[in-house]
């Protein structure tokens, strides 16, 4: 067990910083500038409740917050970044070190971030660095941001339906043998040793469709056994607690029908959403996903950075998220979060996917933000055809609760309810009888049944969707959105510069720790290059396109 016995954060060693200053004359170092600029930015307090009172002393964890920024700076392996504590003068000054320091073994930083991730603490190391920026008056609220995702690779292998089910229960099998292994010996049949010894890979599996259900129910029967051995037994009840075994028990509701004693193996569309279906017992958070033509397993990040030209592109908020949920769902809470640390933009640049009629309204209303940002278009045949009337020809009367067409009919029906995702609408209908007789109905509707039908969001979101729809069709707006490109830049550095496209870890806690850990390597990397004055690379060329004419 250790345990915290804080420690000041001590000044440079003398002989540490002589070297250093002889080896890097011109302090141009990233690590010697982030010293002398920012300090430690950590402190052991802010760790104190991640460590019991008693045990033998713990590495100081402000220099563990550190390095695993650093770490993270250079894409490094645990045992490469303890490597660099022993062996780098730039790490040991950055860290007060002195130069015969012998380090620490390369699995006390997984042990630290186990820490972060159990205490619920990981943003910490995100939220100080924040705290040093503004402080060095390099980041502050107001001003423009802008936001975009990207997808994270989950570190586990994608299984298929009849994988996923094995390896669960072989994942529960490990686990039970590991505390009870006479208890499980007793409940097992030679053949799970055969079935369940080695991982179940395709390639094993059969390739019939009727022999692949055989198994699977077969698989499911020997679950369906485990489970009830193990809920059943009241001196073995505890197992229930294992995360494997209560993985596997959702899997089974999942893919498994279990009614009347009798097992039915799921088709394909009685499967649960992406949302919430488990694709696997290794990491249960991961999800399938799918955008435009891109297809993963694994998880979603937004993160949102600064963008105005007199100050450094600063990222200022990190959201991670199930691969599969909609870009929407993050806006609100993007702002709640920047709210909160009071870095607030004046403007907020994002693509369609986080801009809807609500989102308008509520960032201005809300928080005071001007969520720049195309909604979608309106997709009806009226709308792409050019002299059809669409939803701009009608004039809504809301306090009357009635619309008039461009023919001068009023509306028949006004019908507040909800859409499909539960959202607020209002259903306008116009009577059969005065469409049928009308001399333009074919460029209204088509509808031989009923008259025309308008469905609107609350006042509100209408007028500002309508006036969105308006601006966005300008040059005004074009040249104002242009800034959102920019955005895509820290996207690839974050994805392919510093490891961020793969997670490292299983489950969203760790994946989302590697996300601020990251973005935080980012913030340092852009403020010492700020520091010193070196311009933002520009976009690189090959050397042909450069031949170009023009």
């Amino acid at each position: 067990m250790m345990s915290l016995k804080p420690s000041l954060n001590q000044p440079i060693p003398d002989f540490t910083d002589r070297i250093a200053r002889s080896a890097f004359p011109r302090n141009e170092n990233v690590y010697l500038r982030m010293r002398d600029v920012f300090g430690t930015i950590h402190a052991d307090e802010q760790f104190a409740d991640l460590y019991p009172q008693r045990g033998q002393p713990a590495e100081s964890p402000w220099r563990l917050a550190l390095i695993t920024v650093m770490q993270y700076a250079e894409n490094l392996t645990d045992r490469q970044a303890a490597d660099a504590v022993r062996a780098r003068i730039d790490w040991k000054y950055a860290l007060g070190l002195e130069l015969d320091d012998p380090g620490f073994d390369f699995s006390v930083l997984s042990k630290f971030r186990k820490r972060l991730v159990a205490g619920g603490t990981e943003q910490q190391l995100f939220e100080r660095m924040l705290e040093a920026l503004r402080a060095a008056d390099l980041l502050k609220s107001g001003g423009k941001q802008r936001s975009d995702s990207t997808h994270v690779l989950g570190a586990i292998r994608t299984l298929n339906r009849l994988e996923l089910v094995g390896e669960a229960l072989r994942q529960v099998l490990e686990a039970v043998a590991a505390v009870v292994p006479a208890w499980l010996q007793e409940r097992v049949t030679p053949e799970w040793f055969e079935r369940y010894g080695q991982p179940l890979d395709s390639y094993r599996l059969p390739k019939d469709e009727k022999e692949k259900e055989q198994l699977a129910l077969s698989i499911g029967a020997d679950g369906v056994h485990l489970l009830t051995s193990i809920y059943s037994d009241p001196d073995h009840g505890w197992l229930a607690v294992i995360p494997a075994v209560e993985t596997m028990r959702q899997i089974w509701v999942q893919q498994y029908v279990h009614q009347d004693e009798v097992l039915r193996w799921r088709t394909n569309k009685e499967t649960p959403p992406a949302t919430v279906r488990i694709v696997s017992p290794f990491d249960f958070e991961a999800r399938q996903a799918k955008k435009r033509d891109t297809r993963w397993l694994g998880y979603k990040v937004h993160l949102t950075e600064t963008c105005d030209l007199d100050q450094p592109k600063l990222i200022t908020h990190v959201e991670t998220r199930i691969a599969c949920q909609q870009d929407f769902l993050a806006t609100e809470d993007i702002h709640q979060a920047l709210d909160e640390k009071q870095l607030l933009p004046e403007q907020h640049i994002v693509d369609t996917a986080y801009v809807s009629g609500a989102h308008l309204v509520a960032s201005e209303d809300n928080y005071g933000v001007d969520l720049l940002g195309p909604v979608l278009p309106d997709s009806s045949w009226q709308a792409r055809q050019a002299d059809a009337y669409d939803l701009t020809q009608f004039q809504i009367h809301w306090e009357q609760k009635m619309a008039v067409c461009p023919q001068g009919h009023m509306s028949k029906r006004w019908d507040p309810r909800t859409d499909r995702h539960n959202k607020p609408v209002v259903s306008i209908h116009f009577s059969l009888k005065s469409c049928r007789r009308c001399p333009v109905k074919a460029l209204c509707t088509t509808s031989t049944k009923q008259g025309r039908h308008l469905t609107v969001r609350p006042q509100a979101e209408h007028e500002a969707i309508q006036a969105r729809r308006q601006y966005q069709a300008t040059e005004a707006f074009r040249e104002a959105y242009a800034v959102r490109a920019g955005v895509e830049g820290v996207i690839s550095q974050a994805a392919y510069t510093l490891g961020m496209r793969r997670a490292r870890y299983r489950g969203l806690a760790k994946t989302h720790l590697q996300n601020v850990a990251t973005a935080t390597a980012i913030n340092l990397r852009r403020a010492v290059a700020w520091l010193l004055g070196k311009p933002t690379a520009t976009t690189r060329i090959t050397r042909f396109a450069a031949l170009a004419p023009g």
